[in-house]
This record gives C-alpha cells, sequence and structure tokens, in this order.
C-alpha cells in the first residue's frame, strides 16, 4: 500500500503535533489542525492504515498514536526534497538576476562612452553594508563545498569552500549546517558578522572546523573594496581624440588606469565618499581630482541605487574642456533609472 495524498497530511500533522507537545495525537486532533474534512471514523481508519504500515504505532496507555522510525524517516526526506526543490528554485531566480545586473552594466558604460565621447566607468554595486539574505553550502567531495551566497537586491556571490576532510560530512550533516547558518546570519551584512556571532555558530555545531571554514569564506567573498570584478570600463581610447590630453605626460598612465583599476577604484571610493548624503553628482576640474594621474581632465561621478542599500558608481573621465550641460544631463538621467534597468 502507498502513501496517497490524505494518508500523508495526517501523518505530517501527527508528526508536527507529537514534535510540539509529545503526546500521542487522537483522531480529534488530526481533524482539527489537518484541515482535512473527515469524519472521525475515517480519520482512524487512515491511522490504522498508517500504522500497518509502520509509520506510525500506537503506545498500549493511549488511544492516540506517535510516530515510528520510519515516520519520521518519510518526514524528514519529504522536508528535504521540499527544501531542495525550493533551493533549485531560487538559484535559478538569483543567477539569472545576476546575469541580468553584469549585462545591463556592461551595455551602460559602453553606451556611456559613445554617447559622451569620453572614456566611462561604471561599478557593480557595493555589497559590504548589504544583508545576507540566504546562504546555501552544497557538497562536491569529501574536502569540497560549493557555497552560495545572495544578499538583498539578489545580488549573488558563489565560491568553493576547501576543507581538511577531518570532519566527515553528507548531505543531511550539510543540511543542518546550512539551517544553523541561515538561522545565525542572515539579516546580517559583513559588517555585522563579529567574533561574538562566530562563537554563537561554532557552540551551536560539533562540525566546527567546516562552519569556521565557510564563514571565512563568505567573509572573504564579501569582504571587498570594489575590486577589480566589479569595475566595468569602456571608451579608454576616447581619450586620444584630445590633444591636451595625448601630449600629457600622464597619457599613458592614464591609460593604465583604466586596464588596471586599481586607481579607479580609489576614485569610486572617493566620489561615494563625497556625494553619500551630500550632493548626487560630483565633478572634479583638474586638480580636484583626487588621482594624481587624472589632474589633466575632469571626472564626473554619480551615485545609484538598485534599492535594499545597493549602490554603486557611474563615472565618465574627459579633457577640462569637455560639455559638462550634456554629460551632467545624461549622467542625471541615468542616476534616476537605474531601477528600473533592472527591474
Amino acid at each position: 500500500m502507498e502513501l496517497d495524498q490524505r494518508k500523508i497530511v495526517i501523518l505530517t500533522t501527527i508528526i508536527k503535533n507529537y514534535l510540539e507537545t509529545g503526546e500521542p495525537v487522537g483522531s480529534r486532533t488530526i481533524s482539527k489542525y489537518s484541515g482535512l474534512n473527515l469524519s472521525s471514523a475515517t480519520i482512524r481508519n487512515e491511522m490504522s492504515d498508517l500504522e500497518e504500515m509502520g509509520y506510525i504505532v500506537q503506545p498500549h496507555t493511549s488511544a492516540g498514536r506517535i510516530p515510528s522510525d520510519k515516520g519520521y524517516r518519510f518526514y524528514v526526506d519529504q522536508l528535504m526534497e521540499n527544501h531542495k526543490h525550493e533551493i533549485d528554485d531560487v538559484k535559478t531566480e538569483m543567477f539569472e538576476k545576476v546575469d541580468r545586473l553584469e549585462t545591463t552594466l556592461k551595455t551602460l558604460v559602453r553606451n556611456l562612452a559613445e554617447n559622451t565621447k569620453y572614456a566611462a566607468v561604471v561599478t557593480g554595486p557595493s555589497i559590504r553594508t548589504n544583508k545576507i539574505k540566504f546562504i546555501q553550502t552544497s557538497l562536491v567531495d569529501a574536502r569540497r563545498l560549493l557555497l552560495v551566497v545572495m544578499m538583498q537586491g539578489n545580488i549573488v556571490k558563489t565560491s568553493s569552500v576547501v576543507l581538511d576532510g577531518s570532519e566527515e560530512l553528507d548531505f543531511n550533516r550539510v543540511l543542518s549546517i546550512n539551517m544553523l547558518l541561515n538561522d545565525v546570519l542572515n539579516g546580517l551584512s559583513v559588517e555585522d558578522i563579529t567574533e561574538g556571532r562566530i562563537g554563537q555558530l561554532l557552540a551551536r555545531t560539533s562540525y566546527k572546523g567546516t562552519v569556521k571554514a565557510i564563514v571565512d569564506s563568505i567573509l572573504n567573498m564579501l569582504d571587498i573594496n570594489l575590486g577589480e570584478s566589479q569595475i566595468y570600463t569602456s571608451g579608454a581610447t576616447n581619450i586620444f581624440k584630445y590633444p591636451e590630453l595625448v601630449d600629457s605626460d600622464n597619457a599613458s598612465k592614464l591609460i593604465s588606469a583604466f586596464e588596471t583599476k586599481d586607481e579607479l577604484a580609489s576614485l569610486v571610493k572617493e566620489s561615494q565618499e563625497q556625494t553619500d548624503g551630500k550632493k548626487p553628482i560630483q565633478v572634479y576640474i583638474g586638480e580636484e581630482s583626487p588621482l594624481q594621474n587624472m589632474s589633466d581632465c575632469s571626472v564626473i561621478t554619480a551615485n545609484y541605487e538598485l534599492g535594499n542599500g545597493l549602490k554603486g558608481t557611474i563615472g565618465v573621465i574627459g579633457p577640462k574642456r569637455m560639455d559638462y550641460e550634456k554629460v551632467l544631463e545624461i549622467l542625471s538621467k541615468l542616476q534616476s533609472e537605474m531601477d528600473q534597468a533592472f527591474q
């Protein structure tokens, strides 16, 4: 005899109530909490079938039933299967959205350079102060886990976690680790993951080495200072259209800045500090530039927001005789339209 949907509902109701109360569960309780519109006699018949199948047992002192090991196993397997489907659905949605964001930013910086005829830079949204929404680890082999972290705004980061192999893991143990990580870390930013929080995690698990390796990977993955992978550039060769820049001693250094992106990261950081809560658009002219290699240029930057505290920067770099009116108009428009671009 196989479990039909009605038996599954009754078995699940028995298990949930027994887990909560520790008392055998009778037909009246099942009628109240199962949502099934069945008579007590019908419920008792179904319970008899479940008992015959080995999913529940009847203590000799009570007319109610409690789950057997087989019943618990069915319940846990169902939970794990449902959890797996939820994870697969969320991961599919997450990766679709992160791909869309990267495509949007690459298209944006290319169009910005073409429309202004200057060099353009766009950064992906900073996630250091953004909050963790979902953590998932999957066992690759005995010494490696795949780590997926989704932040608010559906920004996804992935990493491979290398283990020392001293702690034996299987699907059930990894599932329990995932539940613990989400229970303690969800809703926190990387800045909130203090030694105290890590101590809470380690105190609640016997797999301390594995959990510590995962947390270290999360911190390394999210503790980013706008590195190269987050910065998109276009139009660097437009600089050679302006003689005052081509003849400058800093021309090669300016091009190098677009290639290495380290100085651009410093420019973005300065821009975000200047515009945060102040001017929505920042204009640097010549020596006002925070970067020495751009002292012969003008730089205009604007922060954009994707919601949930996610912020990035759009910038244009050109000669001091740039068309300020046009650039300011374009950046103002992009700044206000970034939310719609990622919906």
